[in-house]
């Protein structure tokens, strides 16, 4: 089976976990063929990275009237959709016009490969399933596609979330959360599959600091609203006022650094937080081997943005680092209150703090928590694993995609 994978912007230090499931998948008896839209390209896991070459684009005019020759009916039908509501959403209208353009500019180069792809898969259910569906319906092959927590909920999700549902032979998302959002909005639950994602080999287990003084606690994540920095800094302001040592480290970039900078220096915790920037993944494994606590406070922004079931939950959980984490999405699938982790509910900074303040001194609930959430990372968050099960998934939609054409 040769998969053509699309990413908007691929490799990214972002994609970390995206990355680790395509080595794991590469080592399966699969052909991958993996392009790059937007910026990226190189070389990953000894597989070329393909990127649109945007003079291409120049002879758009050209490849548009000769796909309305070809196929007329594909075409209208994606001018329609997107002319009644493809503009309300200008940054998602912009991708999808690039994932058009690129599938009306390659389709003929992907028809006449020595191998062409047997399955196009868009790896996000925004640009990379535009351009994947599109693909598919000039070629005459399926599509499939990942669609997550930023495609369903952002801003009300895709544009064209529907249609792609109704078309795609095969839906992965990695939430059972984002899964029940996805059934709503009309995908089918035969054709919709939960794969959580997963590391390539477990570490093996820390032993803890019996003496946590300072607790060292630890964020990972971008700066932006869904995270819930601006109320992580008032639990630390609680912990100073309840005598608890800490230090605090949150790894991470975003817009959001000027204004969270500024609201720590105001609430006096410079010597206690320290935002450390942006970090490459395995100097985050180094943040893991430091860490006491992890602290995850997510929240729902004001778009609707947010996470599924954030990766560097389960990631701390394998590292043997507890997790307090807010109750949102997709979280309490993998941190169980008292087994695996402890989630925050009702007052939100009291309750954080004092969670955050009992691991520091309660040795028994801390090493409960490790051993529990050990015992979820190993059945749920094995890269190998869910690389072949999304393989049989793919092979699945192959056949049904077969089955429907004979019908």
């Amino acid at each position: 089976m040769k998969v053509c994978y699309l990413f908007t912007t691929f490799p990214l230090l972002s994609e970390t976990p995206y990355q680790r499931d395509l080595r794991a998948l590469a080592r399966q008896p699969v052909e991958l063929e993996i392009w790059s839209l937007w910026g990226g390209g190189g070389s990953f896991a000894g597989t070329t990275v393909r990127r649109f070459v945007k003079w291409r684009a120049a002879a758009l005019p050209w490849f548009l009237l000769y796909w309305l020759w070809r196929k007329p009916r594909v075409l209208l039908d994606f001018f329609i959709r997107f002319a009644r509501k493809g503009f309300r959403q200008p940054l998602n209208a912009g991708e999808t016009v690039l994932g058009a353009a690129f599938a009306l500019c390659y389709a003929r180069n992907f028809l006449h490969e020595a191998e062409p792809p047997d399955l196009f898969y868009g790896a996000w259910a925004t640009l990379p399933a535009s351009a994947a569906q599109l693909l598919a319906e000039l070629t005459d092959r399926p599509f499939a596609m990942g669609a997550h927590a930023y495609d369903v909920f952002r801003n009300g999700g895709d544009w064209d979330l529907e249609h792609k549902l109704a078309k795609t032979a095969l839906v992965v998302t990695s939430s059972a959360s984002t899964r029940r959002a996805l059934l709503a909005r009309g995908a089918s639950p035969e054709r919709t599959v939960l794969i959580r994602r997963g590391l390539e080999a477990l570490p093996q287990p820390k032993s803890p600091r019996h003496e946590r003084v300072p607790l060292r606690i630890l964020a990972v994540g971008r700066l932006i609203e869904k995270k819930g920095y601006a109320e992580q800094l008032e639990v630390y302001a609680a912990l100073k006022a309840m005598a608890v040592p800490f230090e605090a480290r949150i790894v991470g970039e975003g817009p959001l650094r000027p204004s969270l900078e500024k609201r720590r220096d105001e609430l006096g915790l410079n010597g206690e937080v320290a935002l450390v920037g942006a970090m490459s993944h395995e100097l985050v494994l180094d943040q893991y081997e430091w860490a006491d606590v992890l602290l995850f406070t997510g929240k729902v922004a004001r778009s609707g943005d947010r996470d599924g079931l954030p990766n560097v939950v389960p990631e701390a959980m394998a590292y043997s680092v507890p997790v307090v984490a807010t109750c949102v999405a997709g979280v309490p699938e993998a941190v169980e209150d008292g087994r695996s982790g402890i989630l925050v509910r009702g007052d939100f900074v009291t309750s954080c703090a004092n969670a955050v303040k009992q691991l520091q001194i309660d040795n028994g609930l801390y090493e409960r928590l490790i051993a529990g959430a050990r015992a979820w990372v190993e059945y749920n968050y094995d890269a190998g694993a869910n690389s072949r099960r999304l393989l049989h998934h793919f092979e699945a939609a192959l056949t049904a995609a077969e089955e429907r054409k004979v019908l």
